[in-house]
């Protein structure tokens, strides 16, 4: 039993480092990247859907993304999404296909970024300690029905803070990683 409530903390624990990865992998570190623009809703005939769905987005250089609507009428609704996202891009369109240049990092754009990113890594260590939380309730839960002993239930505390110890020293990792990247000219 214990040991399946330290598997499944480390599957949950696990998942939220993967969520990390993909927070970190949208923020710009200046070179052009596809899942830059996975989170862009566009008004598709009424409905809101995602951009990758209503056009194909693709690397012209390493500075620009070019985006090709599957329907000439989609362009307009497809710049004004990438408009107003809060990714400070400038669309340009020439007929059917919307060029985006990736413009420079500032300085102090480089420290915004910074900031948004150990944000994402404390979101990242809470939801870590929330799963921790849930796994010692249930060790708890356990002892109080005499389903294990209070020594069982101490050691299953010991191996469920080890794991959350494991991830939180990979999510500082992750942050140590994309701070450098953002801060590198």
């Amino acid at each position: 039993m214990i040991e399946d409530i330290k598997k499944d903390a480390s599957a949950r624990m696990g998942k939220s480092l993967e969520s990390l990865q993909t927070e970190f992998s949208r923020i710009r570190t200046g070179r052009a990247h596809t899942s830059l623009l996975d989170h862009i809703k566009v008004d598709y005939y009424g409905n809101s859907s995602a951009l990758n769905q209503v056009a194909k987005i693709t690397i012209e250089d390493s500075r620009t993304l070019t985006v090709t609507p599957w329907e000439k009428d989609m362009v307009a609704p497809i710049e004004k999404a990438i408009i107003n996202s809060d990714l400070g891009l400038n669309p340009s369109s020439a007929g059917t296909v919307i060029r985006i240049p990736m413009p420079p990092l500032t300085e102090e754009r480089r420290k915004d970024l910074v900031r948004v990113v150990r944000a994402e890594a404390e979101n990242a260590r809470v939801s870590v300690r929330n799963v921790r939380r849930d796994a010692n309730s249930d060790l708890k839960d356990l002892q109080k029905e005499k389903e294990i002993s209070e020594d069982e239930e101490r050691k299953g505390q010991e191996l469920v803070q080890k794991v959350t110890d494991e991830n939180i020293a990979k999510v500082d990792e992750l942050l140590k990683g994309k701070e450098a990247e953002l801060m590198e000219v």
